[in-house]
């Protein structure tokens, strides 16, 4: 098994509709789902790491970590902005529109949003 991170959804198909849009902007997809699972990878080949969207073993509402983010590199700024576009379309919430951070570095750019399950990420381009 690869490195891997799971984020919790109380919603199935609208975490599936979120992730499917927002990830196919930086060339990741879907490689495997079962019932109250589905896995992401970059090209979809479940190699390197691995996102999976799931809903909690115990049963209870799935709720977002404080202070726990995703992060993705993008390959270029327009795929910053592609990927704040479909979150924003797909449910998502803003958390940081996309624009340089210079703080973080002279060439970082990046984008913050919430799933709509409320789980925080990040798309970054530092060239």
């Amino acid at each position: 098994m690869s490195v891997y991170a799971t984020l919790g959804t109380s919603d199935m198909p609208r975490a599936i509709a979120f992730y499917d849009a927002v990830l196919a902007t930086i060339g990741w997809s879907s490689h495997t789902a079962f019932p109250g699972w589905r896995a992401y990878s970059k090209g979809g080949t479940g190699e390197g790491f691995v996102l999976w969207i799931c809903e909690p073993f115990n049963g209870a509402a799935a709720t977002a970590g404080n202070g726990t983010m995703i992060g993705f590199n993008a390959g270029s700024y327009a795929e910053v902005e592609a990927f704040y576009a479909a979150a924003m379309t797909h449910g998502g919430a803003d958390e940081g529109a996309p624009g340089p951070r210079p703080h973080y570095g002279p060439n970082w750019q990046s984008a913050y949003v919430r799933d709509p399950s409320g789980n925080k990420l990040a798309i970054v381009f530092n060239d």
